[in-house]
């Protein structure tokens, strides 16, 4: 690293990747700094900067006494030991900057030496003192899953009609005629715990009423007129409680009779076709139900707009998932136990990790958040007002050169779609996607619109 990177990088101050100490000489407190960047997504000390930002820089005397100290924190203050990097970096006056980097730990979690579990908040640490914070460690590290919880539930809070019927169907097996038998094939199914209680799958999957055991992971719908949420305003609401496969059928069911019906040439007494194919919101309802974090004690939420649907879930991206990943097709299991279970036909599945993708391939106007600070991750579903757009498109077309009446048909499209492209402005106003990039950059510096999110992915914004 130049003098001149390193000086940007501490003008950037710290955070919860960065941190300033002038000196070091304890290594107990190293450690636990080692240790909550590692239980964290790692970071970097910058030893003999002040918390000011003024890099002084250490003594030659003190850069070996502090590498010395460094590699005896890293390998005897923190459990597991951990593998550190530094960099002596040259400042004023022959005096050197010592920048620390401690990855992000694949052993998590990492203790200081008197059993402490440090994570990062901002640029300062804190203790883990919640078992929710606990089990979260574990599950980031694959030692633990949040459906492997045990509940307060006996296996007498089984719906055995439905539990029957399962075996009957996916394992061809009859229902054990005794508790004891039943629990044992419970246990062996890994929807019990060793001392014979339900875990939370199995309460999810099988109870007779999930709700009464886990009452926090329903899901709760409602159909907002406009596009805003009111306080008290609504068209429909309804909240979804019980087995999995009923929360999905009835949360699916809520979707589909709040689209509107296309004709789409058929005759008036046609059912007509939704808006938006069902298929979409039975992988996005399946990816909620299944992926969502249950260490996080909320509903699911499921709001529809006039522009747009949101399917609201619990926890963000698990690990080093993205948007740009899952996407792509790339999954990570949070749920086991729940991920072989709706493999096994307990709701539409198709296969780990394509459930996202075929979603977009059947509507690309989907868009998605993953919110790590408030931890949430929302699916967009933005809809299309058909008769609108069909009008629109069968309007005249319009000269290239720039023109209020252009710029306000580029508005109304986008307000009925965000994540529209301009390809499909100029199909819809035929014109050329050259003159509509000039109209973009008009509205644009008339402050009416603005893009949020990269190209691919993002969407526009009325500013009106």
């Amino acid at each position: 690293m130049k003098k001149a990177d390193l000086l940007s990088q501490i003008d950037l101050g710290e955070d919860s990747t960065r941190q300033f100490k002038v000196d070091v000489r304890n290594g107990e407190s190293l450690g636990s700094e080692m240790a909550a960047f590692a239980n964290s997504n790692g970071g970097t000390l910058f030893l003999g900067v002040a918390d000011d930002g003024s890099a002084h820089g250490l003594s030659k005397e003190d850069v070996s006494r502090i590498n010395q100290l460094i590699s005896n924190a890293a390998s005897q203050q923190v459990r597991s030991p951990l593998m550190v990097r530094t960099e002596n970096v040259a400042v004023e006056n022959s005096r050197v900057v010592i920048v620390l980097t401690v990855p992000k730990g694949i052993d998590k979690p990492y203790f200081d030496k008197n059993g402490v579990i440090w994570l990062k908040t901002g640029s300062d640490k804190r203790r883990v003192n919640s078992k929710e914070e606990l089990r979260r460690l574990f599950q980031v590290s694959n030692q633990f899953h949040a459906d492997e919880l045990p509940s307060r539930a006996g296996v007498e809070k089984l719906d055995k009609l439905r539990f029957r019927d399962f075996l009957r169907d996916v394992y061809r097996e009859e229902f054990p005629d005794s508790t004891s038998k039943l629990t044992r094939l419970l246990q062996n199914m890994n929807l019990a715990t060793d001392d014979g209680m339900l875990n939370l799958a199995g309460v999810l999957m099988f109870a007779e009423r999930p709700e009464w055991i886990v009452p926090q992971f329903v899901v709760k719908a409602i159909r907002y007129p406009g596009n805003k949420i009111h306080v008290s305003d609504y068209v429909d609401t309804d909240d979804f409680s019980g087995p999995l496969g009923k929360v999905f059928d009835d949360s699916l069911a809520f979707v589909v009779r709040n689209l509107q019906k296309v004709q789409a040439g058929r005759g008036v007494n046609a059912p007509g076709t939704p808006e938006i194919p069902e298929a979409v919101f039975e992988e996005l309802l399946v990816n909620a139900l299944v992926h969502r974090d249950y260490l996080v004690s909320a509903p699911i939420r499921l709001f529809i707009f006039d522009n747009r649907i949101e399917i609201v879930s619990p926890g963000h991206l698990p690990n080093n998932l993205t948007v740009e990943k899952i996407r792509t097709g790339i999954s990570n299991i949070r749920n086991p136990i729940l991920v072989s279970y709706v493999a096994k036909g307990l709701l539409p599945f198709h296969g780990l990790g394509s459930g996202i993708k075929r979603a977009i391939e059947l509507w690309p106007r989907i868009g998605f958040v993953d919110d790590r600070d408030g931890c949430l991750f929302t699916a967009t579903v933005h809809r299309k007002k058909a008769d609108s757009l069909v009008k629109t498109m069968g309007s005249p077309k319009s000269s290239p050169k720039s023109s209020p009446k252009t710029e306000d048909q580029i508005i109304e499209l986008i307000r009925m779609d965000a994540t529209i492209s301009t390809k499909e402005m100029g199909e819809a106003l035929g014109i050329s996607k050259r003159a509509i990039l000039k109209q973009i950059d008009k509205l644009k510096t008339q402050n009416r619109l603005r893009r949020v999110g990269p190209a691919r992915g993002g969407h526009w914004e009325v500013l009106e």
